[in-house]
Formats: structure tokens, C-alpha cells, sequence
């Protein structure tokens, strides 16, 4: 599977106005990256990539008063609503994650909230990343795993063949990626968040408003008819209210660049 950057791009700066206000999941995930890798003060040159409209970097604020911050989003729209929370306080890129416009070994400490998902495969980005890196510098990132929308993308082969979810690693895929792009002392940490909705109408919704278009080349190139989307809908289990749940299955991940 290939994503399409442009899709990608477009997407999350049509979703910059609305991010903020469905995003409690992705600030939850961004709370728990920090907590389960507790910060220390941060120092040299901090990078948030694809940091969106401005959660993380502003979380990471506090711990760098020594440091430097570069926040850097494929979106410019997204990019945008990060400067109006953040203002001086980082310095601003508008570049994709795979072709980073920073020197090589630059970089002390890299962070990415829930953003690396759109970088699939994940090795050129890594590799990118591990570039920009200082030797032995600190990435420490969250993404979405297999497990993700699994519900969503089970009720979908219900109505045809096409790739309707975005595919996401495996522990094992992850941690090979990670070292085949050259990090070392890995810690990867998973946990599911469910979230329930009262329709499915309501969860596609709220994908769309945080920009989490099916980007895959596999995917159907026609719009959705009321037949299918009747299957679908008919086709995902819910529970005892009617609703619906929807499992998000993440990585926490620490690794340091190699030494050499």
C-alpha cells in the first residue's frame, strides 16, 4: 500500500478549523506519550513533526527553556493554527516528515504525536529522521497500529473488495523498521483506547473532521452509494444502546539514534 502525500496535505489543511474540537483522543495519546516517557529539560534543538495545530508543541514548551523548538506540519493550514497557540516560541517548517529541511545531525530530541501513520511504509521517513538526528539523539513518537479501526475495516469487507482503512504496523513490522533505519535501545509500549459513537455515521464524521481521509492508492476512487453504505452500516456490530465502539491501537515508542 502507498498513501498519496497530496490527498494527505489537502485533507488535513481542510480539517485545521474543525481538528481541534473532535482531537480528545490525539491529545490523550499526545498526555500519555509524554507521561510514559517522562521529560526531562530538554536542551539543543527540540523537533515536533507533524505537529498539527500546536498540542504537543505546546505541551513540550515547558520542558525547554534551554532549548530550541522547530515545529514542523505537511498541512500549511495546520501549521498555521500551531503559530497562532505558540507564537514565537518555535520556529516554523512547512515540509513533509520523508524530506526534512534540516541539516544532517541537527536534531537533539524528535517528537511525533499520532502523525507517522501517514508516512507508510515508514522506512524512508525514519531513515529521514535518523538523519536529522544527532548521534545518539532521542526520537520518541506515538502511531496507530494494526489494530486500529479494526471494526470499521471488518464491516467494510462486508460490502466490497476495496481498501476503505489505512494500514497501519505491526509490533514486529515497527520494530524491524526501526531497526533496519538504525535506532537503538528501543522501548515500544502499546495500549488500545475505545471509543464509542452513537452511529457509524458519527464515527466516519468524525474522522473526516480530523482530516483522517482513506488515502491508500488501493481504495475506491468513486463516492460511497446508499446501498453500500447501508451494508456497512447494517454490517458493524453494536452494542446494547445501538451505538457503536471503534478500537484505536497505538505505539509509544523510544529508540536513540546509533552512535555511528
Amino acid at each position: 500500500m502507498q498513501l498519496e502525500k497530496a490527498k494527505i496535505k489537502q485533507s488535513f489543511s481542510q480539517a485545521a478549523m474543525t481538528y481541534d474540537s473532535v482531537a480528545r483522543l490525539q491529545r490523550q495519546i499526545g498526555q500519555d506519550l509524554l507521561r510514559i516517557h517522562a521529560l526531562d529539560a530538554l536542551h539543543g534543538r527540540v523537533l515536533d513533526v507533524g505537529c498539527g495545530t500546536g498540542f504537543l508543541t505546546g505541551q513540550l514548551l515547558p520542558h525547554c527553556q534551554n532549548a530550541t523548538v522547530f515545529a514542523l506540519d505537511l498541512a500549511p493550514a495546520m501549521l498555521a493554527q500551531c503559530r497562532q497557540k505558540v507564537a514565537k516560541q518555535a520556529i516554523y517548517l512547512c515540509a513533509d516528515a520523508e524530506k526534512l529541511p534540516l541539516q544532517a545531525g541537527t536534531i537533539d530530541t524528535l517528537f511525533s504525536n499520532v502523525a507517522l501513520q501517514w508516512c507508510y511504509p515508514l522506512d524512508s521517513a525514519l531513515s529521514e529522521l535518523r538523519r536529522v538526528l544527532k548521534p545518539e539523539g532521542r526520537l520518541v513518537f506515538s502511531t496507530f497500529g494494526h489494530q486500529t479501526l479494526c471494526e470499521l475495516k471488518s464491516a467494510w469487507t462486508q460490502v466490497d473488495d476495496f481498501a476503505h482503512v489505512n494500514d497501519f504496523y505491526t509490533y514486529a513490522a515497527l520494530q524491524n523498521s526501526l531497526e533496519k533505519a538504525g535506532f537503538v535501545e528501543m522501548t515500544l509500549i502499546t495500549r488500545q483506547y475505545v471509543q464509542t459513537y452513537a452511529s457509524v455515521l458519527d464515527l466516519m464524521h468524525e474522522l473526516k473532521q480530523i482530516g483522517a481521509h482513506n488515502v491508500s492508492d488501493a481504495r475506491s476512487k468513486t463516492l460511497t452509494t446508499k446501498a453500500a453504505l447501508k451494508t456497512l452500516i447494517s454490517a458493524y456490530p453494536k452494542n446494547a444502546a445501538g451505538g457503536v465502539a471503534a478500537t484505536f491501537d497505538v505505539f509509544y515508542v523510544l529508540a536513540r539514534r546509533a552512535p555511528h
